[in-house]
């Protein structure tokens, strides 16, 4: 499994589904092997999940840099150092690393996971030296285009490398697999050509396990919210990217409109946007507003915390625009287990969206709409105060546990494996 996010990386979604597949694959009959990156590379490192990693896990830590903080002179440096990311240093060091593993361990399935690009070159170039049968994991599409104009979001230049390692996924691995309907619909439609074989859908999920070390707060057959006091908690955790897809100035808005209306006072309201990675910028925004008597910028803190901070809110927020709306936060799955009232801006046509009217919960407004947030917002917080913003019962939540995404991986591997032994004629063999 090459992934760059692993204990001890702190802050990123995408550790826990990988963390989360090899505490389970040896339930289904799959020992997995990890190559991942030094801890030097990450941006936040952190002790707390490293107990996590399962006891006897072979995992190796191949040398990278991120070009941004370590081979920077006064903020700048050469460009292909960022491309297809500001890790593909990984890549050097990796690929040794990768033989090495192979020829100790043997392995029947190679499996990168993206957002991080260059483990895809690391994927794929361990694949054409061995022959070994790839997957490739994207967590988040790799390439968007703006449906309006046909331009690709963000910078061309990488755009047109990403694409490339996009390619090389289409032209030389087994299956690709995304986590919503809407990334995977949008491939099938790039790529009309492939195989169905090739497309595969296994959604991002929480871990149960993790949840029952942070503690709960309802009952299983509970399904409707209780305030925790007078004074509400809003919680936003995680990274909020200030970028128009995650963008919170109309939420702002809305909080100070509702503040000079007196439809909400500071002492009835408190909002926590926990490790937004940007607090700089959002200071600034929050002070202009006027809101910092009801917004606190919070620190990070361990994983385990975080999700203890979500079971004891009043109310969990998610952003997220018209430009995501393949995609669903990871941490939706883990608002959903936590089983607190959601309030969701979001683009009405998203996969988002879609997936909190199928489960017939989550108040929803516009990320773009300042009056709409503060009509839909109002609402939201006296059904809470009231006891009626509904919420999963426990087996409703289970659904989306990664025990449960990780049979759909084995089954998937398992399929994988059958096709490359029958394509080599092998009659027997032990799975890894």
């Amino acid at each position: 499994m090459v992934a760059f996010h692993f204990p001890p990386c702190r802050g990123g979604s995408g550790l826990q589904r990988t963390l989360a597949f090899c505490r389970y694959l040896p339930r289904y009959g799959w020992q997995p092997t990890v190559l991942t990156a030094e801890p030097l590379a990450y941006p936040e490192r952190g002790p707390d999940q490293v107990d996590d990693i399962p006891s006897g896990l072979p995992v190796r830590r191949a040398f990278a840099v991120d070009a941004s903080r370590h081979l920077a002179v006064r903020g700048r440096y050469p460009r292909w150092l960022s491309l297809p990311d500001r890790w593909v240093s990984w890549f050097i060091a990796a690929l040794p690393a990768g033989l090495q593993l192979i020829r100790r361990h043997r392995p029947d399935v190679l499996w990168s996971t993206y957002p991080i690009g260059t483990a895809h070159l690391i994927g794929h170039a361990l694949h054409r030296l061995t022959g070994i049968p790839w997957v490739a994991d994207f967590r988040d599409p790799m390439t968007e285009v703006d449906p309006a104009t046909g331009r690709p979001f963000g910078d061309p230049t990488v755009f047109r490398v990403r694409g490339w390692v996009e390619r090389l996924a289409t032209q030389h691995s087994a299956r690709m697999v995304f986590v919503t309907r809407g990334a995977l619909s949008m491939y099938r439609e790039r790529y009309r050509a492939l195989d169905e074989r090739k497309w595969a859908l296994i959604p991002n999920g929480y871990d149960e396990a993790s949840f029952a070390a942070a503690g709960g707060r309802l009952a299983p057959d509970e399904t409707s919210s209780r305030p925790t006091g007078d004074r509400l908690t809003l919680v936003h955790s995680g990274t909020l990217y200030p970028t128009p897809d995650r963008d919170p100035r109309a939420f702002f808005s809305a909080l100070s409109q509702l503040l000079q209306n007196r439809a909400i006072r500071p002492g009835e309201l408190r909002v926590v946007l926990r490790a937004t990675g940007h607090d700089d910028y959002y200071r600034h925004l929050i002070a202009e507003a006027g809101i910092g008597e009801l917004v606190v910028l919070a620190p990070a803190i361990g994983y385990r915390e975080a999700l203890r901070e979500m079971l004891e809110a009043d109310g969990l927020l998610i952003f997220q625009g018209q430009d995501s709306n393949p995609a669903i936060p990871a941490k939706l799955y883990e608002y959903l287990r936590a089983r607190r009232p959601i309030f969701a801006m979001v683009d009405p046509a998203g996969d988002t969206a879609d997936i909190l009217r199928q489960l017939n919960v989550g108040a929803m407004a516009p990320l773009v709409s300042s009056e709409q947030i503060g009509e839909t917002l109002t609402r939201f917080l006296n059904e809470i105060r009231r006891g009626t913003a509904r919420v999963l019962d426990l087996v409703e939540a289970q659904r989306f546990s990664r025990e449960a995404t990780t049979s759909a991986l084995a089954g998937l591997l398992d399929s994988v494996w059958a096709e490359a032994v029958r394509d080599l004629g092998r009659t027997e063999h032990v799975k890894t």
